[in-house]
C-alpha cells in the first residue's frame, strides 16, 4: 500500500507541474505545443536521471517509485501528445506534425541518454 501511495503522490505532483508549465506555453506558437514538448523532454531527462541514480547504487531506494513511476508518469503527457498530433493531422498540417514527431522522439531519447550519463558521472 505504501508503494501505491508513493506513485499516487508523485503522479499528482507531476500532473500539477505539467499543467503549470503547459498552460502558459502551449498557446505561444501556432500548431506547435511548446509546453507539452518541453514537459516530455524534461520528463525523459528526469526519468533517465532517476533510474540511472537508482541503478548506480540504490541511491534513491523507494523514492524511485515516487520519482520515476509517479512523478514522471504524471508529469509527461503521452496522451496529450497523441491528441495534439491527431489535431495537426486533422488540420492537414503535415509539416508541423512531422517536425514535432521527429523532434519529440529524437530529443526525448537523447534526453534519457543524457539523464543516464549525468547519473553515471555524479
Amino acid at each position: 500500500m505504501k508503494q501505491a501511495l508513493l506513485v499516487f503522490l508523485g503522479g499528482g505532483l507531476g500532473s500539477v507541474l505539467r499543467y503549470l508549465i503547459s498552460k502558459p506555453l502551449n498557446p505561444l506558437f501556432h500548431n506547435f505545443f511548446l509546453g507539452t514538448f518541453l514537459v516530455n523532454i524534461i520528463g525523459c531527462l528526469l526519468i533517465g536521471l532517476f533510474l540511472g541514480l537508482s541503478a548506480k547504487g540504490n541511491i534513491l531506494n523507494n523514492n524511485t517509485l515516487f520519482l520515476a513511476t509517479g512523478f514522471c508518469g504524471g508529469f509527461t503527457t503521452f496522451s496529450a501528445f497523441a491528441f495534439e498530433k491527431h489535431s495537426l493531422l486533422k488540420d492537414g498540417d503535415l509539416l508541423n506534425f512531422s517536425i514535432y514527431m521527429i523532434s519529440s522522439i529524437g530529443i526525448g531519447v537523447l534526453a534519457v541518454v543524457l539523464g543516464l550519463w549525468i547519473a553515471k558521472h555524479i
